[in-house]
């Protein structure tokens, strides 16, 4: 998990002409991309469409070589990162799927359906990329300004949950108070930290 502003992502991504610093982060971008291409080779695994290739195609604004390929979602994290804050580690989960046992227990509590885990945690990327044509990986959003009444809302109802849902939801409680804090830090200081950008790998 990460913060930042997604429009400068945007922006990079469909650019015309780049700016000298547009150009000083792709160049910082396209090395995270060749570096995320030798760690998938070392790791066996063999993508259709490399993820150096991704990027220049979601630069470049062509079809994309494949319909379901997870390079793409690769290259926009790669693009993502150097925009963003420090990653934040959410743990490991072996079944993602489990995330919508908690949306259910959450909603039977009266837990807005906008910022149950499933509706940001992967929700997918804010413009169009191929399917990734697995359930792995997985792109999900949050609005910054939403933060706050998650927070608001899972701690109402912490005491209430099953103690199989008690430790994550109190986990994500207690993060997005922090980031709503940072928001508004970020907000009193001019940057628009708009974005809370989530990975599953």
């Amino acid at each position: 998990m990460s913060t930042g502003d997604m429009r400068g992502v945007v922006r990079l991504l469909t650019a015309v002409e780049r700016t000298r610093e547009q150009e000083r982060m792709f160049t910082i971008v396209r090395e995270r991309c060749e570096k995320t291409d030798a760690r998938l080779r070392e790791q066996g695994v063999h993508l259709d469409v490399s993820v150096s290739r991704a990027l220049e195609e979601l630069v470049e604004g062509t079809p994309p070589s494949r319909e379901l390929c997870p390079a793409y979602s690769y290259a926009f994290r790669e693009v993502v990162a150097p925009h963003f804050s420090d990653t934040t580690d959410l743990g490991v989960w072996q079944r993602p799927s489990w995330f919508y046992a908690l949306d259910s227990e959450l909603a039977r509590h009266g837990v807005p359906s906008e910022v149950l885990p499933a509706a940001f945690l992967f929700s997918g990327p804010p413009l169009r990329l191929p399917h990734p044509g697995d359930s792995m990986p997985q792109i999900g959003v949050l609005p910054a300004q939403r933060a706050v009444v998650l927070a608001e809302a899972y701690e109402r109802v912490l005491d209430r949950l099953d103690r199989e849902f008690t430790e994550t939801a109190g986990r994500f409680a207690e993060l997005m108070r922090f980031e709503a804090q940072e928001w508004a830090t970020a907000r009193r200081l001019g940057r628009n930290d708009d974005t809370i950008f989530f990975w599953f790998s």
